[in-house]
């Protein structure tokens, strides 16, 4: 993934792929800052990702300045960030997009489990293999 810094942040475009099916996410946020990754509601529906509301659960993200907007987390039993397969990866589901400009924000739980490795002289992001 290649970084592009826009208003002193780091964004990435990412493609999603759950049962098949694909999407490119232009403006997604690469944010070590935040504990949990999260997708805007959206983005994710186009490639059959929904809200459950019966095994997901509410949960408050807290942006800067303390604001916070309601997601629902849940946990996708397969679902494919770049060239890594995450199994059973939790994710939150909001209205990021309307709220913050975002498409996605990955965070550190992403980070850590696709061991990235981050390269600021080339802007770059490895995931492994």
């Amino acid at each position: 993934m290649k970084i592009n810094i826009q208003h002193g942040l780091p964004i990435v475009s990412l493609t999603l792929t759950h049962n098949n099916h694909s999407i490119v996410l232009p403006n997604v946020l690469f944010d070590t800052g935040c504990a949990a990754t999260v997708f805007d509601t959206d983005g994710l529906a186009q490639i059959g990702i929904y809200i459950d509301f019966i095994n997901g659960r509410a949960r408050r993200m807290y942006g800067v300045g303390g604001t916070s907007e309601i997601c629902y987390e849940q946990t996708i039993p397969e679902l494919q960030i770049e060239n890594r397969t995450l199994n059973d990866f939790p994710i939150q589901l909001g209205s990021i997009q309307e709220s913050y400009g975002f498409h996605g924000i990955l965070g550190i739980d992403f980070m850590v489990k696709a061991k990235c490795k981050v390269d600021f002289e080339t802007m770059k992001i490895k995931l492994a293999d």
